[in-house]
């Protein structure tokens, strides 16, 4: 685990990259590694940050095919958890790119503690925080500073909150920002305020699941809107919801699926003034940019070819400059903006990732039928040339 310092680069920038819900097993989808590769050598991050669902923590026990459970001990799950953890660090390891994690609801829904599973992440060099020395918050709350290129002053935040647990006893995940990490966050970002003169730290505030307000950047809307995505669960009014365009711009392609609890997050936010949006990943296909009571609100949709998805699936880039710290650029890449769009980048597409079971048949089908074609021409130009 390094302890250097995160600072602005010799340009005066520093680039941001989110990779949101990875989710992928021992077993891991070898399309998605690609994708993250090409990007990481194409943008060159300064820091890559995982927001949670970095495995897919409750299939760890299954066979290759199915959810029947082959390995039955902890150790063994481990073992598995650290194969899986290991495909989307070891490229940055490789490349000497600096990395940070927080979990999501996936992550620790088995025998391995938030604990165990976050010295499985320092064990890499090129992992940063985790540090919080606070131990009235989880394992994955923590702030990051980004210092100037001299290293003199900090000049921007990095605040990771945990947002979901599972209760082993309880047999169940949990998904709230939890009271203790709103209080945390507040007596943290007084003392930021403190060092920085009395100012507010600018920041951008990183968490797996949406805060309860993200709903607000909805708009009920008819069935037969093209942009109408179904809101309603068993019980229900039949209800149809779609982004408000005076409040967001973007994709939603699933209903939000916020924190269950709200324990005052958004109050704090506004209180402290110094976060600049908050990012979330979690709703795997859902991506946009919104605005609610002040505070911006960035989804991200999925990078994990093993879970559902669309065609959004990607990674998203902040650009933050030395000379303007209380701005940020932010863009998101698609698997097709990264890979292209060659007919060898949409096969594997196709063939990785979950959700394209149409697309893999009739590509089975269409090898097959090309094989017999190839078959039975080869066997009567034999049978004309050879008498």
């Amino acid at each position: 685990m390094s302890d250097e310092k995160l600072s602005f680069n010799k340009d005066g920038k520093f680039i941001i990259m989110q990779v949101s819900d990875p989710q992928d097993l021992q077993f891991v989808r070898h399309t998605m590694v690609r994708m993250l590769n090409k990007v990481y050598d194409r943008i060159s991050p300064d820091l890559v940050v995982f927001t949670g669902d970095n495995i897919l923590g409750n299939h760890l026990r299954d066979a290759r095919f199915g959810s029947k459970h082959v390995i039955h001990t902890k150790k063994e799950e481990y073992e598995r958890m650290k194969t899986a953890i290991a495909h989307i660090c070891n490229p940055l390891e490789k490349r000497n790119i600096p990395f940070t994690m927080i979990y999501g609801n996936h992550d620790d829904v088995n025998e391995i503690t938030k604990e165990e599973q976050a010295d499985i992440y320092r064990s890499y060099k090129m992992c940063v925080g985790l540090d919080n020395p606070d131990k009235s918050v989880d394992v994955d709350t923590f702030d990051l500073p980004i210092y100037s290129r001299d290293l003199s002053r900090k000049l921007f935040n990095l605040w990771m909150i945990d947002s979901a647990w599972y209760d082993k006893k309880e047999d169940k995940c949990h998904e709230a920002v939890k009271k203790e990490t709103v209080d945390w966050y507040i007596k943290r970002s007084d003392e930021l305020k403190a060092e920085n003169s009395g100012k507010p730290l600018p920041s951008l505030m990183f968490q797996h699941i949406p805060m309860p307000e993200s709903v607000r950047l909805l708009v009920d809307c008819e069935k037969d809107d093209p942009l109408a995505v179904p809101f309603f669960r068993k019980g229900e009014k039949e209800r149809y919801v779609k982004l408000d365009p005076k409040k967001a711009d973007g994709f939603l392609c699933e209903p939000i699926t916020p924190c269950e609890e709200n324990y005052g997050q958004l109050e704090a936010l506004k209180k402290q003034g110094d976060v600049k949006a908050v990012v979330y990943g979690h709703d795997h296909t859902n991506n946009f940019i919104g605005e609610h009571d002040g505070i911006t609100i960035i989804q991200s949709s999925a990078a994990s070819f093993r879970c559902y998805g669309n065609h959004l699936r990607g990674v998203r880039i902040f650009e933050l400059d030395e000379n303007n710290p209380e701005e940020f650029k932010t863009y998101f890449l698609t698997y097709a903006d990264i890979c292209g769009t060659s007919i060898p980048s949409r096969i594997a597409y196709i063939w990785d990732a979950d959700g394209c079971i149409k697309q893999k048949s009739a590509l089975i089908a269409g090898t097959a039928a090309v094989a017999v074609g190839i078959g039975a021409a080869a066997y009567f130009i034999r049978r004309k040339y050879n008498g």
